[in-house]
């Protein structure tokens, strides 16, 4: 799971994102789904998604389930 493939990708996950104007230093953000915004099923840049604050970024990985 890198956050390229939709299927791997629900509303409410915790994942982090590359803003557009942190693609060229690489700088993550993280948050929640809320909802995913590629209609594809696969993106080679990651999956377009909205945040629960707003924000509009790629996914580049998930945060790690800790139970």
């Amino acid at each position: 799971m890198d956050g390229r493939s939709r299927s791997d990708i629900q509303p409410g996950m915790e994942v982090y994102i590359v803003l557009k104007q942190d693609q060229r230093t690489g700088k993550l953000t993280r948050g929640i789904v809320q909802n995913i915004l590629t209609k594809s099923s696969y993106h080679p840049h990651g999956i377009k998604v909205r945040l629960q604050d707003g924000q509009v970024g790629r996914v580049q990985k998930f945060v790690s389930d800790t139970r």
